[in-house]
């Protein structure tokens, strides 16, 4: 099975080293660049499956470069990787259509799993940025997915929930935090309008083949 594909986008080539040996194991690094400019130029040919990408890098900061990437290839995920704890900033990084957003204070623990979340349809975010948020990162979910449509790991935790598993047990079957099966139960409730656990059950009857 092939590895997916990563790009990482800083301007400290030390840390661009770190991250590549941090993620080589169970990730392809396509392609590391300094700055954005020479990504744009290259990504479409380096088909990423995952852009880590810094907010403050030269000539054109993270967030302005994610809304050409979203335009270019818009198939391939964001996550951005930062040392500004800036909820404003995080959410506007959601809002152009990141599915992650991770500190680099605790990139050595959460990058990885980040990584695997949004490839799996999912959405990260460092926990020191969501304690306490998660209505507010939930809203920013919900303008960007389509009502309809349910992520493969949405449907994932949805349909553990249905069998009466707690949050806890979810996060420990899929191997995620409490907090990120919170990001996708109310997600999912905010985005078709379900205001108690049994229209939950009821939507999942409806939705999931085998719930």
């Amino acid at each position: 099975m092939s590895k997916s594909r990563i790009v990482l986008v800083d301007d400290h080539r030390i840390l661009l080293d770190a991250l590549k040996t941090l993620i080589e194991p169970e990730f392809e690094v396509v392609g590391v660049f300094e700055e954005a400019h020479s990504l744009l130029d290259c990504v479409s040919d380096l088909r990423p499956d995952v852009v880590v990408l810094d907010i403050g890098i030269p000539g054109m900061n993270g967030l302005t470069a994610a809304r050409y990437l979203k335009k270019q290839i818009p198939e391939t995920k964001i996550v951005f990787l930062t040392a500004y704890p800036d909820r404003d900033a995080a959410s506007e990084a959601f809002k152009i259509g990141a599915s992650g957003y991770v500190l680099k204070s605790s990139a050595g623990s959460d990058l990885i799993k980040a990584l695997r979340e949004v490839l799996h349809g999912g959405y990260f975010a460092s926990a020191a940025l969501t304690e306490g948020m998660i209505g507010s990162f939930v809203q920013e979910f919900k303008r960007m997915e389509e009502k309809e449509r349910l992520t493969p790991r949405q449907k994932e935790v949805l349909g553990l929930l249905t069998r009466g598993m707690s949050m806890k047990e979810v996060a420990t079957e899929l191997d995620i935090t409490p907090r990120t099966v919170a990001f996708h139960k109310y997600t999912i409730m905010e985005q078709h309008e379900i205001t108690s656990n049994a229209e939950l059950i009821s939507f999942a009857l409806e939705n999931l083949p085998h719930a």
